[in-house]
């Protein structure tokens, strides 16, 4: 018996004892608008209280799995005068990342092609992250202005296989771009495949247990070869990780490389985010989240970063000059 509620943008159905959710907005790479986001809020916390259902599914219709959150969306809110509007979009998006973290039944992303931003937050805190081998993860908000969030500042630096600050730190300040086999490394994948092709159907017959004997091995990591310098490069606020990239050769070429459309504040934002997230839990984290975010979308770089990314394409942003932290530091617990 199939029970199924669809929408334009998200397709939400029971097939057996699983409950899929099928994120429908190819045009927009799944961004998450409010009515996706509530949508998958109001799917989980109705399986969660129906015994009926053992597991949940969540994917995509089209090659990317989600691309983020819509921050068009956000930035139109904040230039026409609707700043509440848009921090009670976020904060349903972060309560809903938290009770992902702690949903009671296995809740399996599959994930193919692009995860960034939001997908991260309704993929990376589920218990099973099953990656296609092309899919790759990232989360470049210092390119609009924004900051690591959808739990991302806690969870890059709570990763199972390689928990480390200063990792977390160049993952969200730089937006590396995670491979497949960087993910399992980290212990941020749980799984790798070939296809998704017939997996929904063998997971809705088998269960979780089905991925075990699908699972390719684990090839080398391209990360992995500079976690050292990560740990060298990475520590303290971003004035102190800038100062001594000259020094780090080959490797802080590439973090010059990777933060040269960033703002300046933003970096500055994120890396006093990661280390006020170093000592809370994960809901402490995404409250900090919601907090230092409402203030970076009221600075002129996160209308500006969007503009230059998303809306006109041009990447060509003029952000403000690097600021001190403390004005950040302030807002953190």
């Amino acid at each position: 018996m199939t029970e199924s509620l669809n929408t334009e943008l998200l397709n939400v159905e029971v097939r057996g004892t699983t409950g899929i959710i099928t994120l429908n907005r190819p045009k927009a790479l799944n961004s998450l608008n409010g009515e996706m986001i509530h949508g998958i809020y109001t799917a989980l916390r109705a399986w969660e209280a129906n015994d009926a259902i053992t597991q949940v599914i969540v994917r995509s219709s089209s090659k990317h799995f989600c691309s983020g959150g819509d921050v068009k969306y956000a930035r139109e809110g904040v230039l026409a005068g609707k700043a509440e509007e848009i921090s009670a979009f976020f904060a349903e998006e972060y309560e809903m990342n938290n009770y992902i973290a702690n949903y009671p039944k296995p809740y399996i992303a599959l994930v193919s092609g692009v995860d960034m931003g939001g997908g991260m937050g309704i993929s990376a805190l589920g218990s099973h992250l099953v990656v296609h081998k092309d899919a790759f993860a990232s989360m470049p908000e210092m390119n609009i202005g924004y900051i690591t969030d959808v739990g991302q500042s806690w969870k890059l630096q709570h990763l199972p296989a390689r928990p480390s600050l200063a990792l977390g730190k160049f993952l969200g300040l730089t937006g590396y771009r995670m491979t497949a086999d960087d993910m399992l490394a980290l212990g941020l994948a749980s799984h790798k495949v070939e296809s998704f092709e017939g997996l929904v159907e063998k997971l809705i017959d088998e269960g979780v247990t089905a991925l075990d004997a699908l699972a390719l091995p684990a090839d080398e990591s391209g990360l992995a070869r500079w976690y050292e310098q990560i740990e060298e490069v990475f520590a303290g606020s971003w004035a102190e990780i800038e100062g001594r990239l000259d020094a780090a050769g080959e490797f802080g070429a590439k973090v010059r490389e990777l933060t040269a459309q960033a703002s300046p504040s933003a970096l500055v934002a994120a890396a006093e985010l990661f280390h006020a997230n170093a000592t809370q839990d994960l809901a402490g984290s995404l409250d900090n989240e919601r907090v230092l975010g409402e203030l970076m979308r009221g600075e002129p770089d996160f209308a500006e970063g969007v503009r230059a990314v998303l809306v006109d394409k041009d990447q060509a942003p003029s952000f403000a000059p690097q600021p001190s932290p403390e004005k950040y530091r302030e807002v953190l617990k």
